[in-house]
């Protein structure tokens, strides 16, 4: 047993100095994904205090509660973002005082933490207004997957947007599992954001959403072709979508170029690779989607194909 259990040792110990794929204690170690994991539900818990609680949190006891919580929040933190900087140091940090600048990033990231609160409850809003299944705003917090993937890809771009490396995607990949929607958290994401039944929505890095957007499951806002690879990086790949646009289940738009105009809605499993005009109603005709105007349209006009 001895030696099967030696040579089964040794076995691995090659495998990591030949293949790699290892956290190393003795060099620049990685961020952690399962204290990212336990950080992203405490935050969770500062967004929403009482609702990813056992037990609600009296109104007399939420300063404490909430100090108590940001005192334990901080130090993980700080030593992540600390791991994530040494990996990969943004260009813009002071790499002689890698400390000082992971305490900074915190503590700025944390603060911004009200402002993100004050966003989310505009997604809260669309998802109640625009389900009528939903008993409550309450409910849509406790029970919809979506707010809590919300939830966590805006606190990821936070995050992105201040040049912290592989924190922001371990972030919103654990939210994935847990909710089926795959949101990046480099996507620009703008107010009153409602995704009904979540399940396999995927929307790229680059992606940018305006105000009062709504999807449905399945819905992909992608990149074309990625032969290019890591070419690509940096580039604008994923669409456009302006302000109330209603995208319906697994309609697929593809391509940093296009841009879905305002106020339009996209139809069921339609499959566009060109933006549309605004207000533009798009159905999938037999072979290529057909472009619709919502307005009423002068005489002789006729619907067009792309």
């Amino acid at each position: 047993m001895t030696n099967n259990l030696l040579e089964l040792t040794r076995s691995f110990t090659d495998s990591y100095a030949r293949v790699g794929g290892i956290n190393h204690l003795d060099g620049k170690n990685l961020p952690a994904k399962t204290a990212i994991v336990d950080i992203t539900k405490d935050l969770l818990r500062l967004l929403f205090p009482g609702f990813f609680d056992e037990h609600p949190v009296p109104s007399a006891q939420i300063e404490l509660e909430t100090m108590g919580l940001l005192s334990s929040v901080v130090p993980r933190l700080e030593a992540e973002i600390h791991k994530s900087i040494e990996y990969a140091p943004p260009s813009d940090i002071d790499k002689s005082d890698l400390a000082a600048a992971s305490r900074d990033l915190t503590m700025k990231f944390l603060g911004s933490l009200p402002q993100v609160r004050e966003l989310l409850q505009t997604d809260t809003e669309a998802a109640y207004c625009g389900d009528p299944a939903a008993l409550s705003p309450e409910e849509v917090i406790v029970a919809y997957p979506f707010v809590e993937a919300i939830a966590v890809q805006r606190l990821a771009h936070v995050l992105y947007l201040a040049s912290v490396p592989l924190i922001p995607r371990i972030m919103c990949e654990w939210a994935h599992t847990r909710s089926g929607m795959d949101l990046h958290p480099g996507a620009q994401i703008g107010a009153y954001f409602f995704v009904d039944h979540c399940t396999g929505t995927v929307v790229g890095e680059t992606s940018v959403i305006g105000n009062h957007v709504k999807m449905y499951q399945g819905v992909g806002l992608v990149a074309r072709s990625l032969e290019a690879g890591q070419a690509l990086r940096g580039k604008k790949r994923h669409p456009t979508i302006e302000d109330r646009v209603t995208i319906y289940a697994g309609a697929t738009i593809m391509g940093g170029d296009t841009v879905i105009g305002a106020g339009s809605t996209i139809g069921a499993n339609v499959f566009l690779t060109r933006g549309v005009p605004p207000n533009s109603l798009v159905v999938q005709g037999d072979v290529t989607p057909r472009v619709l105007s919502k307005i009423k349209p002068e005489p002789g006009a006729v619907d067009f194909q792309i």
